[in-house]
């Protein structure tokens, strides 16, 4: 079982009377590229300002590091977080920019800020000032600060925003590249639903402060790809059917009126008939091929 990096429960933020956060449940586990998936406003990047020590959590508990959040200042250095834009010096070099951050957090070493330059790709900037760096350099010199310290977890707030395709393909990688080879677990935000599919292992799927759904990649994958949808109020008897006269097990009670199918030899009409000759009553059987958006958004409306 790998350690659990982030963990809460219950946790709860408001303002006035306003809830940002609404006892909000997830877990984190290390080498997980774990993805925050919602709306604008939704709670994401309150979340990860809890997490990273930038807000107070108004209830609940959360733990990071198996320490309870209160009390892990000693573990900040472990956090790299890149949640609000960073303040560089525009007449500056990336190399510049890194080394004053480097001094205000008592990094002696300065080849760190040449392995922070170089896990991000802008080692070749040379004498380049940031005001003429494009959005996804200022990007990830953003990202080359948050791993500055060697952190163990990097949070990352809609990093890819406003980046053009190129932009974000580079993104993706680096994110690849810092979790795998220096296996730093990341927190990443967007509601660019199919960029974080591609990174990520893990998504919590929030909306209006309230978790919807903590799916894995697998379980997602599942959720999304061609089936046939059957609308029964019986489904233990359409499961019977289809385990015991179409030996199926490939399917998934999604609610208490509907089935998925998987079987992709299967056709609708088979299965209409074969569960119409069992006396099974059923209401609606088609094909359906889920993607990620009608997923959230289905999740949404259930809620």
């Amino acid at each position: 079982m790998r350690d659990i990096i982030v963990k809460t429960e219950k946790l709860s933020k408001s303002y006035g009377k306003f809830k940002a956060l609404d006892e909000v449940d997830m877990t984190v586990y290390q080498g997980d590229i774990y993805g925050l998936i919602g709306r604008n406003g939704a709670g994401k990047t309150t979340i990860m300002k809890i997490i990273s020590g930038l807000a107070v959590k108004t209830e609940g508990v959360f733990e990071v590091f198996s320490k309870s959040g209160e009390a892990s200042a000693e573990d900040k250095k472990r956090i790299g977080c890149l949640i609000e834009n960073p303040a560089f010096f525009g007449n500056m070099t990336a190399y510049q920019n890194l080394k004053y951050y480097a001094i205000q957090k008592g990094i002696a070493d300065k080849k760190q800020i040449d392995d922070a330059l170089e896990l991000v790709g802008l080692t070749n900037t040379g004498k380049k000032k940031y005001r003429q760096f494009s959005l996804g350099m200022k990007q990830r010199l953003g990202i080359a600060l948050a791993v500055l310290d060697n952190p163990d977890l990097i949070i990352l707030d809609e990093p890819i925003n406003g980046l053009d395709p190129i932009g974000i393909s580079e993104l993706r990688e680096t994110f690849k590249k810092l979790n795998s080879e220096r296996g730093i677990t990341i927190i990443i935000s967007s509601h660019i639903l199919s960029e974080l599919y591609a990174v990520a292992n893990r998504f919590l799927f929030i909306e209006n402060g309230r978790v919807l759904k903590e799916i894995t990649k697998e379980e997602l994958e599942i959720a999304c790809k061609r089936c046939i949808v059957v609308k029964t109020p019986d489904t233990k008897s359409a499961a019977v059917v289809l385990e015991e006269t179409l030996g199926i097990t490939d399917y998934s009670v999604v609610s208490s009126g509907e089935l998925h199918i998987y079987e992709k030899k299967l056709s609708p009409e088979q299965l209409t008939k074969t569960l119409f000759e069992n006396g099974v009553s059923i209401s609606g059987v088609f094909e359906n091929i889920v993607s990620l958006e009608d997923y959230f958004k289905s999740l949404v409306e259930v809620k």
